[in-house]
């Protein structure tokens, strides 16, 4: 049931709708590459089965998200913080593990917002030490220098079980980070990658979510990303190098739009812990994205506090939301054929 059950999800997650101008027909190639280069079983399944292998109640979990700089996008934008608020609440809920989110300065309120309406209470990382309770949003050095000693003394100093990372965008292999149509140059931007190259080098379990192959995790299928991007072998930037990533996580789960990725996920998590209670609903979906959005987390299309995510309404990720439930809610159910059968 498992393999059933996370092959559906996959494909729900794994549904696209772009204009036309964006890279479009590359979600499902992105994610066939990705499948097969993990053994071929559903990618949420996997990220699941990790999640559940690797954590325990009261560890760490970091999530690393937030996509988009001024002047468009101050604070970030609505695809990654409601995904890694929703995800961080089953591992909170369900598991009873203690999510601290990683993100840049400017993106920190959107994300606090979004795990706050997820059920998430955010606390100093004192709090969450000491009475093993809540979760806490840490913000990365100002300086690109100072990230890797950073990332290693909250190695040394938490102990994270995972790393899990979702729309957040990974550097090429000279080195430089684009967007998903090859643009580069935005401030303030830092590369969080040494977060991923620290769990890399300690065996910590990680996971990558990602819509276009520029994301952290996307370097396990680095060759795949430059022949399916239309900008993947060749940037818009003079580097000229492509947009693909080069960082690797242990499974990396392309979807649609990162939150949807992360909704399959805990929906994945929610059936192998039998704890469909602590999926979230589409009710608290809407709170979430307007959560983030009332933060400053923009819709990325045209940068506005419009209900939407990646173009597509809001109503739509509440909808994926209440089918991710009732595919959980029905695949637990016990077997009975009904009356009429």
């Amino acid at each position: 049931m498992p393999e059933i059950l996370g092959e559906y999800v996959d494909r729900l997650v794994t549904v696209e709708m772009r204009n036309r101008a964006m890279p479009v027909g590359i979600t499902v190639p992105l994610y066939e590459a990705a499948r097969a280069e993990g053994g071929g079983r559903p990618l949420t399944l996997r990220a699941a089965e990790g999640l559940v292998a690797n954590v325990k109640k009261g560890d760490y979990v970091f999530i690393i998200t937030g996509a988009g700089t001024p002047p468009t996008l101050v604070a970030g934008e609505s695809d990654g913080p409601p995904g890694a608020a929703a995800l961080g609440r089953m591992l909170y809920y369900g598991i009873g593990a203690l999510p601290v989110f990683v993100v840049e300065e400017h993106h920190a309120g959107p994300v606090t917002a979004s795990a706050e309406a997820a059920g998430i209470p955010i606390r100093d990382l004192s709090v969450l030490q000491e009475r093993h309770f809540a979760g806490a949003v840490l913000t990365a050095p100002t300086e690109e220098a100072k990230v890797a000693s950073w990332a290693a003394g909250l190695f040394n100093k938490m102990q994270p079980k995972a790393v899990i990372t979702t729309e957040r965008l990974g550097p090429n292999e000279k080195g430089i980070i684009h967007g998903a149509t090859g643009l580069s140059g935005w401030k303030p931007m830092v590369d969080l990658s040494p977060v991923i190259d620290e769990a890399t080098k300690r065996g910590v379990f990680s996971v990558g979510v990602g819509d276009a192959g520029n994301e952290l995790g996307f370097g396990r299928i680095h060759s795949a990303v430059k022949e399916i991007n239309p900008w993947g072998k060749k940037c818009q930037c003079p580097c000229g190098a492509g947009m693909a990533t080069v960082v690797k996580t242990d499974v990396l789960l392309p979807a649609f739009i990162s939150n949807w990725g992360c909704y399959g996920i805990e929906a994945m998590l929610a059936f192998l812990l039998k704890k469909p209670q602590f999926q979230h609903t589409p009710a608290m979906a809407k709170s979430i994205i307007q959560a983030c959005l009332e933060a400053g987390g923009l819709e990325a299309m045209n940068c506005t506090k419009l209900f939407y995510v990646d173009g597509a309404e809001g109503e739509t990720s509440m909808a994926v939301v209440q089918m991710l439930g009732d595919m959980v809610r029905i695949s637990l159910q016990e077997g009975d054929t009904g009356p009429a059968h």
